[in-house]
């Protein structure tokens, strides 16, 4: 099958515009994930049952269900009911978060529950209420030990950001999906689109790899 590089030459500008718009997209959404899930992931370990359950409720919920139907939802329901109408980027940054939330909160729980629990006996003994043992003895070392799952879910994130095309979204997968419509071929689209999220994983993990080497 012969590859034709004058389509792919003639929707780089495009494919390169919605590159940035995913890269975007993911960025906001893995920061915004990660602050939801930070209260999701101490909710979930709460004594209080009336914050745990909620918290486990949520998490089984964004994780038991396919994406596409929560970016569906969120597009279709949760946005035009705030604002009255649809908004395709606030429903892909609203969605993604929220899925995105519901993995990171189980991060934080598992990494702060793999610190042995004398640590912050320790803490507590030296006079540092439990807010600051958290802050500053426990937190500290459990983020060294999420940062290999927060890498995984960006990387995840990055991929699952080309669903958002379905509402319009103008990023990498919507431009791929323009042009197999205008020249009505496959081969060229999907490939280049593989090819460019390939790069962008890749160059990602390898970032991640050098944080964590690092840290």
């Amino acid at each position: 099958m012969k590859f034709d590089f004058d389509i792919v030459w003639d929707y780089l500008p495009l494919l390169l515009r919605g590159t940035g718009i995913t890269i975007g997209i993911s960025l906001l959404s893995i920061a915004l994930g990660a602050l939801l899930g930070l209260g999701i992931g101490f909710a979930k370990m709460s004594r209080r049952w009336w914050l745990r359950w909620p918290a486990s409720a949520y998490i089984n919920f964004f994780r038991g269900t396919p994406l596409i139907l929560q970016i569906m939802i969120t597009h279709f329901m949760l946005v035009p009911m705030v604002l009255g109408t649809t908004h395709a980027f606030a429903a892909a940054i609203v969605a993604l978060s929220l899925n995105s939330a519901a993995y990171t909160g189980e991060i934080y729980r598992a990494g702060i529950q793999s610190i042995d629990p004398g640590q912050e006996e320790a803490a507590l003994s030296l006079g540092l209420t439990r807010w600051q043992s958290m802050r500053y003895v426990v937190l500290p070392q459990a983020v060294k030990r999420m940062i290999p799952a927060f890498g995984n879910e960006f990387i995840v994130l990055v991929k699952d950001s080309s669903l958002v095309a379905y509402i319009a979204v103008p990023e990498l997968m919507y431009w791929s999906n323009a042009m197999k419509g205008q020249y009505l071929k496959v081969w060229e689209p999907y490939m280049t689109a593989a090819i460019i999220y390939f790069i962008l994983t890749y160059l990602l993990s390898k970032a991640l790899q050098a944080v964590e080497k690092r840290v």
